[in-house]
């Protein structure tokens, strides 16, 4: 069989993804069981693997996707402890009395806020509680949903404690390792863990120009859409403001990607961002002498609003001290620092602790496990929840609905990314170099993709990788799903160019997070704790285009990494 039909043979799952959840409009807990159930068809009939093969891989890519699990059940199980004890209610008052000047509001709330957010839950978290937050402040909710999408973008890559690169790239490490090897890069990696680091900073330098351009850009969009005069110089009046910001965030994300690593760049980026604007903001550094609003309630189109009233649908009230609320993420942020630095001995003890399956259903090789204290799931995240309960003096019932709450929300996401991680197991065991499991010698999936798209693409790829980063983010939610899925694909199309690899799978994991963007499951979040359930579309209107000039600007910077700065990081 040739390359050309085999690629078609693995794209098909993707392509019944696509067409299910954007055409159909089928939840992801629909299209991924049978993008899976596609892919496993594709697997045993062209690739001719073993049926039992192909169920050990599908098994280990859901002890892959436990890993995952227990990150976002210690997201939500924060967000929700918080959320009963009155700590985020009592954050979001302290939100409102900064400045009334909206474009101000925009960049503290929709930017910074959210990137804090982020940093340290991830997974859709910040647009569902940063645009409920804008509403309260007299934003439209159409206006409040594509600024918190938009802007959840940049610290995307970080987010969850680093997770869509700790996790999403981590099949890549045998292949970095062995190209090292081979003496085909140019850099050393010495285990994971600096692979990951490398390619977290390439990412910073793609995101770098957006974290300045952005800001600016979305102020003039929100005046140009949403404003009384449809005006884009009045949002661009506020650019100070917007450079002072993206100072006072990329100088503690740039400082932890580059000497820590993944886990902390939005996190405390976003942290020590909000201090020192919040402080800002109420100092009048940087803030435009005339304060920006919208116009009155009454001239708004129609399309605008849904069925939530803004600025109507919640009072906040302080439960307690703004810094007992803010204390949970204050130790997050000093746990993980603790236990991330390996000189300071905690990070050994912790990664030590595992969870072995190994040579799953007696197929060698075919292993996985969980680290069940070093994922940031359990440590910070549940004991951080569980200390909350006596920080915020929490009653037993407020800490019932807490924990039932989140499980209850652990549905949705458990299938879908059950069978996501399952089909990427499919997918990179699928070129095993075993006679007997692969009798015709073929290659993985994601390299028979590979190897056709960069016939077709030549060295124009790296201004397109980061839309295929894109891609996956959209149809599957994640850019930690979609790392899985593509990150691959990306390495073989860049080792069949003989481009950087590590600049292209950066770009990767940079439109990973642009993606989230135009992300379905992100819209969906969004619509709902904004009323605009049904305007999933006009969202996605107004969302495209900022995606597109995201991905172009990265583009350009991946080329210039990949044929004039780094052209021997082959």
């Amino acid at each position: 069989m040739s390359i050309t039909v085999l690629a078609m043979v693995a794209l098909l799952p993707i392509l019944v993804a696509l067409v299910l959840m954007v055409g159909m409009r089928w939840p992801s807990t629909k299209a991924m069981p049978l993008a899976w159930l596609v892919c496993v068809l594709g697997a045993i009939l062209a690739w001719n693997l073993p049926v039992g093969y192909v169920a050990a891989l599908s098994l280990q890519g859901i002890v892959v996707a436990i890993g995952v699990l227990i990150i976002v059940f210690g997201a939500i199980i924060i967000l929700y402890t918080l959320k009963y004890s009155g700590g985020m209610e009592t954050i979001q008052y302290g939100m409102q009395g900064i400045s009334r000047d909206k474009r101000i509001q925009a960049i503290i709330i929709g930017f910074m806020f959210a990137a804090f957010i982020e940093g340290a839950a991830g997974f859709g978290t910040p647009a569902a509680l940063a645009a409920p937050l804008l509403l309260s402040l007299g934003f439209p909710p159409l206006a409040a949903a594509v600024i918190c999408l938009v802007f959840n973008s940049f610290p995307v890559s970080f987010g969850a404690v680093g997770t869509p690169i700790l996790v999403g790239l981590k099949f890549l490490g045998p292949l970095a390792t062995g190209a090292v090897e081979a003496g085909t890069v140019g850099l050393n990696f010495t285990d994971f863990g600096s692979f990951a680091k490398v390619i977290g900073q390439w990412v910073t330098v793609m995101y770098g120009p957006m974290i300045f351009i952005l800001p600016i850009f979305m102020l003039g969009f929100l005046t140009r859409f949403f404003g009384k005069n449809k005006s884009w110089s009045e949002g661009f009046a506020a650019w100070q403001f917007c450079v002072f910001a993206a100072v006072a965030f990329i100088v503690p994300y740039l400082t932890f990607a580059w000497l820590v690593g993944p886990e902390f760049p939005s996190l405390i980026g976003g942290l020590v961002g909000l201090g020192i604007i919040v402080a800002g903001a109420k100092a009048g550094f940087c803030v435009p002498k005339e304060s920006w609003d919208f116009g009155p309630q009454s001239t708004w189109d129609s399309d605008w609003t849904g069925t939530i009233a803004t600025s109507t649908n919640t009072e906040f009230k302080p439960h307690m001290s703004q810094f007992k609320a803010w204390l949970p993420y204050i130790l997050i942020g000093a746990i993980l620092v603790v236990t991330r630095i390996p000189e300071l001995g905690l990070k050994a003890v912790l990664a030590a602790q595992k969870l072995p399956f190994n040579d799953i259903l007696g197929y060698k090789g075919v292993s996985a496990s969980i680290d069940y204290l070093y994922l940031p799931g359990t440590i910070p995240f549940m004991l951080v929840a569980l200390l909350t309960i006596l920080i915020h003096g929490m009653k037993g019932e407020a800490v019932k609905q807490a924990w039932t709450e989140s499980f209850v929300k652990m549905k949705a996401p458990t299938i879908a990314l059950f069978a996501a991680v399952a089909l990427v197991s499919i997918f990179r065991g699928s070129g095993v170099a075993d006679a007997v499991l692969n009798p015709n010698n073929y290659p993985s999936m994601p390299l028979a993709m590979a190897k056709t798209v960069a016939a077709f693409a030549g060295n124009a790829w790296p201004m397109l990788a980061s839309y295929v980063g894109g891609l996956g983010a959209f149809i599957t939610g994640s850019n930690t799903v979609s790392d899985l899925l593509f990150a691959e694909f990306q390495w073989g199309v860049a080792q069949q160019l003989e481009l950087p690899r590590q600049i292209i799978v950066a770009a990767q994991v940079a439109g990973g997070a642009m993606g989230n963007m135009v992300c379905i499951h992100n819209i969906v979040a969004v619509c709902a704790v904004t009323g605009l359930i049904g305007r999933e579309g006009m969202i996605l209107k107004r969302t495209f285009w900022p995606f597109m000039l995201y991905g172009i600007v990265v583009g350009i910077i991946a080329t210039l990494m990949s044929f004039v700065f780094l052209p021997h990081l082959f």
